[in-house]
């Protein structure tokens, strides 16, 4: 009850502040390390369970989690027409997630700044209509909820926290209520890119109760943050409000504070409202880029109660993968271990993120087999089989056209499907 009261109080204060104040390319985070090349210097761009609900499934999952990623890039391919049609595509999606032998889908509905939901805080999505700011006329979430649950699957929605703009096309044209035009001083610009400030406060109250406007208005499984953190290292980017903080941490340090205060926020707001839903995370899968680049502790956040209830790195590398430099850390076979060795809180799961978009293409690696081991028409399986050796507690596939859309590799994609579905009737 305490909690409760505290997190109310927390959005009074929020909305009276927010009042008084007036005022790349098209690729998301998780294929974020589809640029090709030295995985060192750069990944960064971007049986079914049924629904009732268990207080110790997000601290003790009883089934492992086997999940699919459905991004904005799958919304563009939608029929947002009208509900009838957008219900049609969805239960295709749920249908083939569900034949798959998957008990969780993970649905971007919030991925710049804006929702495929009514929010109070957010404008429509452009994806819903091609412009942002206006209704489509149904609720895209509440139909996502209710035909995911209707296949015995479970649905979290993934929420971009900081980005409002990629680029000046992507979005577009930012509708008028925008936080990046109602409240201009909670953001910055990167490049062509707009962000919230992660040493704000009040954007920081943005986003928690953003997600807590989910967490109480729908019958969600999770919710779910993918890599953008900080988007830049430049120190000009918050040196003026570094100056004022008063801090004795370095500028490296304060930024990572900056995020853990984020990371616990939500996860305290989440708990205090339904302690059913999980939350979690899904960084990049280079550790020394998360750390260093975008300034996320994702190791603290695995060995710590009160950040997350699982990390899901996105381990996009195929077995032998090997950088232009000659080095072999982010083999799939070798990357998997350094990730299961980090130290796990109790209750906190840890899930391999796998690239199901190098399907036939390979991934870019300086090695023999980086194009025909994707070619092979079970490589996907085999790392489920290989996180499960190494004592991951499940997996996601990025994402869902590279798999039932690829019109590139049809056959080759359908053979993976069905090693997948074999992979997945082990217990």
């Amino acid at each position: 009850m305490i909690k409760k009261i505290v997190v109310g109080l927390f959005s009074i204060v929020f909305l009276v502040a927010m009042t008084a104040c007036s005022g790349t390319t098209a690729t998301d985070s998780t294929s974020s390390n589809a640029a090709l090349g030295d995985a060192v210097s750069s990944e960064a761009q971007d049986s079914p369970i049924t629904n009732e609900t268990d207080t110790t499934k997000a601290e003790n999952p009883e089934k492992e989690y086997r999940a699919m990623w459905v991004s904005y890039l799958e919304w563009q391919q939608f029929d947002f027409s009208s509900e009838s049609a957008f219900r049609s595509d969805v239960d295709t999606l749920m249908q083939n997630c569900a034949n798959l032998g998957l008990n969780t889908v993970i649905a971007q509905v919030r991925p710049f700044a804006d929702a495929l939901y009514p929010s109070t805080y957010f404008p429509w999505s452009h994806l819903c209509t091609g412009t942002q700011g206006q209704d489509p006329g149904f609720n895209p979430l509440e139909i996502l909820i209710e035909t995911a649950h209707t296949y015995g699957l479970e649905l979290e929605a993934w929420v971009n926290p900081y980005r409002i703009a990629l680029t000046n096309a992507l979005p577009g044209q930012l509708a008028e209520n925008n936080p990046a035009n109602t409240f201009p001083e909670l953001v910055k610009q990167v490049g062509e890119g707009l962000y919230f400030d992660p040493s704000n406060a009040k954007a920081q109250e943005l986003i928690v109760n953003g997600v807590l406007e989910i967490v109480k208005n729908y019958d969600v499984d999770g919710i779910h943050f993918d890599d953008y953190f900080y988007p830049t290292t430049d120190a000009s980017f918050d040196e003026q409000e570094y100056a004022v903080s008063g801090t004795t941490l370095s500028l490296d340090d304060w930024r990572r504070e900056n995020v853990n205060t984020l990371v616990k926020a939500v996860y305290t707001a989440i708990k205090a409202e339904n302690e059913k839903v999980r939350f979690g995370i899904s960084p990049q899968g280079n550790m020394d880029n998360n750390y260093n680049g975008q300034y996320s502790d994702v190791a603290l956040w695995m060995s710590t109660n009160g950040y997350v209830d699982y990390i899901l790195p996105q381990l996009y590398w195929g077995y032998g993968y090997t950088t232009k430099g000659g080095q072999t850390r982010y083999a799939f076979e070798n990357i998997t271990k350094e990730w299961a060795a980090l130290e796990r809180a109790e209750g906190v799961s840890l899930y391999f993120g796998l690239g199901a978009y190098r399907i036939g293409d390979g991934d870019g690696g300086n090695y023999e087999n980086a194009v025909t081991q994707w070619q092979s028409g079970h490589n996907l399986a085999d790392m489920v089989n290989t996180g499960r050796e190494v004592g991951a507690d499940g997996y996601v596939l990025y994402r869902y056209d590279s798999l039932f859309n690829n019109t590139n590799w049809a056959d080759l994609t359908q053979s993976e499907v069905q090693a997948l579905k074999q992979a997945n009737q082990q217990p």
